[in-house]
This record gives structure tokens, sequence and C-alpha cells, in this order.
């Protein structure tokens, strides 16, 4: 199989979506893999690196997509690349459907084979190609609120940890899936007080039992909520819906009651975001200020540090892209449920359900989308 690796152009992205040793990897299986020159710069991977991996080097993006069985990405594909999409290509990226109404006609016009690293999910319900980039981005969010806690940064001048004889800082924490416990087992080495907040509540007993009680606990709700964040130095949201936008859980009127100068780090931005008065930031201008509260909405978090979060997903998708490229994408997704729940689009079809809702789109099931394409493509013209 042909594949390309193409230089990430979203906005301040920085990830590239195979190493060269990724690269080794499929060609030591006999594919051919083109990278874009300058695709893994911003993560420290040069050019000379991938060519002696087996990659052969390409300057043309459009030369790159044109050439490629399946395109390996690690954001979904921008405005300017919807014409690369066609109806013979996989495309295996994050692509976050559900908060993009426009992409996703634009994949079902192409009838491109859109599998969504986000979707992906195996037989213990996990999402283990969205879980490297969460544990980061939870990571990351702690560290966030550290920095523009600072008064500097527009924050109340609060410092995580305190110090003896004044309180440290209050973070609410809504949602205890891969982000929210990342976030908080960092919040907490760092010394703040952690409220986290979920409706699972074998979740909430097991974080509670491997962070020894550290932390407070409570059963996520629009009252507990409403209550947690009036004394929150900082709100970390981080709730998730495979597939679906996030459900909106901290609404317009519910800010002024927050105190002025906290922060709201809105981790689920990708899916829309959690709290109503989201809108998507860059790293280059990541905050703005509403009813006194300062918001950072930077979608895609993990592209600050490439180098960790490239090699990290690389770590969980590769076993995933082998699979595609040795038996392709019929075999692959007939053969493998995890992929099958990571079918977004095929033949022009939407076949995850929580997309299809978002756009009142009609849903035809994965394996039913590949029968159907498969018929259709028998029948006389």
């Amino acid at each position: 199989m042909n594949i390309g690796i193409p230089k990430e152009i979203k906005t301040e992205e920085h990830r590239v979506s195979l190493p060269p040793s990724g690269v080794r990897e499929l060609v030591a299986r006999g594919h051919t893999v083109f990278v874009q020159c300058g695709a893994g710069a911003q993560s420290g991977f040069l050019d000379d690196e991938y060519a002696r991996a087996g990659g052969t080097p390409i300057d043309s993006a459009a030369a790159l997509w044109a050439k490629a069985d399946m395109i390996i990405k690690v954001k979904e594909p921008q405005p300017s690349e919807y014409d690369y999409l066609h109806s013979d290509l996989i495309l295996f990226a994050y692509l976050h459907l559900a908060a993009e109404e426009d992409l996703t006609s634009a994949l079902l016009e192409s009838g491109v084979t859109g599998i969504a690293y986000e979707t992906v999910e195996d037989s213990q319900g996990r999402l283990p190609l969205l879980e490297p980039m969460s544990e980061v981005a939870g990571r990351m969010a702690a560290q966030v609120v550290s920095h523009y806690l600072e008064r500097h940064k527009g924050g109340r001048g609060v410092l995580m940890g305190g110090v003896p004889g004044v309180a440290p800082a209050h973070i609410v924490i809504l949602g205890a899936g891969t982000v929210g416990s990342n976030a908080a087992k960092i919040a907490l080495g760092m010394g703040a007080r952690v409220t986290l907040l979920d409706i699972n509540l074998d979740r909430l007993r097991h974080l509670d039992d491997v962070l020894d009680g550290k932390l407070t606990t409570l059963w996520s709700n629009s009252i507990n909520i409403s209550r947690s964040i009036q004394t929150a130095d900082a709100l970390i949201g981080s709730v998730l819906i495979a597939g679906a936008r996030a459900p909106m859980l901290v609404t317009r009127d519910m800010l002024p009651s927050m105190p002025k100068r906290s922060i709201i780090v809105d981790v689920a931005v990708d899916q829309g975001g959690c709290v109503e008065t989201t809108r998507t930031t860059t790293h280059s201008d990541p905050t703005y200020i509403i009813d006194g509260v300062v918001h950072y909405g930077v979608a895609n978090m993990p592209g600050a540090v490439p180098r960790t979060s490239s090699l990290a997903l690389a770590n969980a998708t590769l076993p995933y892209a082998l699979k595609l490229a040795d038996l392709g994408a019929v075999s692959a997704i007939n053969g493998d449920p995890a992929l099958r729940k990571g079918l977004n689009t095929f033949a022009g079809k939407c076949a995850h359900e929580a997309v299809a809702e978002t756009f009142g789109l009609e849903c035809i099931a994965p394996e039913l989308a590949i029968t159907s394409a498969a018929y259709d493509a028998l029948l006389p013209l």
C-alpha cells in the first residue's frame, strides 16, 4: 500500500502522525511511505531520519495525497485539503466530526473512508487512540491552570499549592476520564485542592482509592457543579461522549458566580466544549475573558509538546495503521471490532451514530456500510 504522511497545516499544530521508527515498521512490511518534506521538523524528526528509515520524501502536499492509498494524519483535514479527498482513499486521523459540519459534508461528498482515532473503541470500552493525547492534555491542563492563575497572565494571583498558613488553589474538574484523572494527579501533585465530578460512581470510587482520598469526589449534577464553581480558582472541563458533541454543563448564567479572574480550561473544546462560553483559540492567542473569567480554549493542546505527543500517539496508532495497510480497509474493519467503531464515513455514508444524530443524517452500521458499498459496486451502470 502507498501511505502518505503529510505536514500538518492546522494553525500551530506541530505534531507529526508517525516518527521515523513508525515509517520503518511500515516499510519493513513492504509498504511505500511518502513523507512530505518538513513533516516531522517541529517534532524534532528530520527529513534525513525519515529517508534512513525507508521513507520516500516528497515536496508537494498535493502530490503526496494523490499518490497515497492511505493518509495518516494527526488533525482533521483543513478546508484547503478537502479537494484532496476521494473515494479510494483511507483517511486515518483525529476527525472530531460532531463539531465540524463542513468537514463531515466534505468527507461524505468525497466518498473517503474516514476512520477517526477518537472513536476507535476496544472491547473494554476504552478509546486507545484518544487515550495518549488525553493523558497529555490532562497533564497540560493543570500546568496551564498554574500558569494562568498568575496575576500578570490575568489570573487571581493564586499559587497552586499555597504556602503554610495560606490555602492552596481550588481546582474543579468536570469528568473523571483520562483527561480529568491526569489533570487531578498533576494538580494534587502541585498541592492544589481538587474537586472532581463525574456521573460514574465506580470511576469516582476508583480514583478516591488510588489517590488515597486526597481529592473530593462529587456526583455530577447541575447543583453540585454550580456550588463547586463558586469557590473555584480554576475549572477544567474534561467531559467526553465518544464521537458526539460534549454536553453543556456550565451555562453562561453560571459564570458570574465564579470568582473574578478565575480560569476555565475547556479541554472538551475539540468536541464543542462543555462550557457554553467556550470558543476555540490558538497557542499564540490562547485566552479571552467573559464576565471576568479567563477562558482557555486551545483545541490542540498536545501540539505544544509535539515530540512527546507524536511519539505517544504513534505508539497507539501504529498497530492499527499496520493492520489497515496489510489487509486493506474492508478486511481490517471487518476483522477488528475496534476499527469498526472508528469508522465514521464510508462510500458517502455516515457510519457513526453520534455524528449522524448531531447533523440529522442517515446513519448506517459500519458493517452494513461496507457490505452495501460492495454490492453497489457490482451493479451495472
